[in-house]
């Protein structure tokens, strides 16, 4: 039987006497005690802390009195794997012990602590409350991690693995905010797929969706990390893209189109081929509901001019977009206009 491992307690004090008190109490072979005497030495041992570790801060230490080490633990990540707990500072004549009783009791609730130990903790509470904060906190860790999980769940197309039609207009609404903030680029590509009823018919609807699962993939695997991928409807995508400008953005398009489409989907033994229309429209920091009304309008027209097409909101004549298109197939060849 594996040995279960030790708990691995971590201690920030500068008192001796503190100091070997702990050691004392916390002399057990399912304990891995270790002492520090400044924040300094804390910050360069916690990114080894492992999941269920204990961090013992004394509220002595000025760093943690002033709040600027637990400001730096819970940016550093640590407070996510690591149960947090604060040994109450001894209260001089001069302090008023109700005022700092108040402002760690504030910290407690605010849950930047997971426990506040009294210094007067005696022997036999010293390993009862160590091992009730490190069972909360790995209960809480458990139940944070299953409600972002479900949260994750909740955004996601259940036949594709994209992100749902609610999640990628809550994205396009949350990054048009950083257009107007920051002032730059954001485009989307509206992606068509041609005559899927007719694959439907003939296929059938398990075919299908195994069709629709590649060409999400297909297409996911040329964005870029921060692009953002959605389901719209039966067979139509949103690519949200950040930083892009809507000259960039037809280029996109036509490589999507060649890449994932040019090359068959094997699906029960047949190849099948096929093709899609696509819209581009530029943010320029409006409403997302009016950016995709123009995109859904240059659609429509992709699909009147016939299937495989790329239409943009915003070109200035019919030739704009054959423009990029030879651009881009020069920039494919290696070759530049004279």
């Amino acid at each position: 039987m594996p040995d279960r491992p030790r708990c691995e307690v971590l201690v920030l004090t500068d008192e001796e006497a503190l100091r070997e008190r702990l050691r004392l109490v916390l002399r057990s072979s399912e304990i891995q005690l270790e002492m520090v005497a400044d924040a300094t030495e804390l910050m360069e041992r916690v990114p080894r802390m492992r999941v269920g570790s204990v961090l013992l801060l004394d509220g002595g230490v000025q760093a943690v009195a002033s709040g600027q080490l637990l400001a730096a633990l819970q940016e550093s990540g640590v407070t996510g794997r690591s149960a947090l707990g604060v040994i109450a500072a001894a209260v001089t004549e001069e302090e008023d012990p109700e005022t700092a009783s108040e402002l760690w009791s504030r910290r407690l609730r605010e849950g930047l602590i997971d426990d506040l130990l009294p210094r007067e903790t005696t022997r036999q509470q010293w390993p009862l409350r160590l091992g009730a904060m490190r069972r909360m906190h790995l209960l809480r860790s458990e139940l944070v991690h299953l409600r972002d999980s479900s949260l994750a769940q909740a955004e996601r197309d259940r036949l594709t693995g994209t992100l749902n039609r609610d999640a990628i207009l809550s994205i396009l609404f949350r990054e048009t905010d950083r257009v107007q903030r920051m002032n730059y680029g954001l485009c989307v590509i509206l992606l068509d797929l041609d005559d899927f009823g007719h694959w439907n018919s003939e296929l059938g609807i398990e075919a299908c969706d195994d069709l629709l699962r590649r060409v999400a993939q297909r297409v996911q695997s040329l964005l870029r990390s921060y692009d953002m991928l959605g389901r719209m409807g039966d067979d139509e995508f949103l690519i949200a893209l950040p930083g892009c400008s809507a000259v960039n953005a037809v280029l996109l398009a036509e490589r999507l189109r060649s890449d994932i489409f040019e090359v068959p989907f094997e699906i029960g033994g047949r190849s099948i081929r096929l093709s899609a229309c696509f819209a581009v429209a530029e943010s320029k920091g409006r409403s997302p509901v009016v950016v995709l009304r123009e995109a859904e309008q240059a659609l429509h027209e992709a699909r009147l001019r016939g299937p495989d097409q790329i239409r943009s909101a915003n070109q200035k004549s019919s030739s704009w977009d054959a423009e990029l298109m030879q651009e881009y197939r020069l920039l494919q060849t290696g070759t530049t206009r004279g």
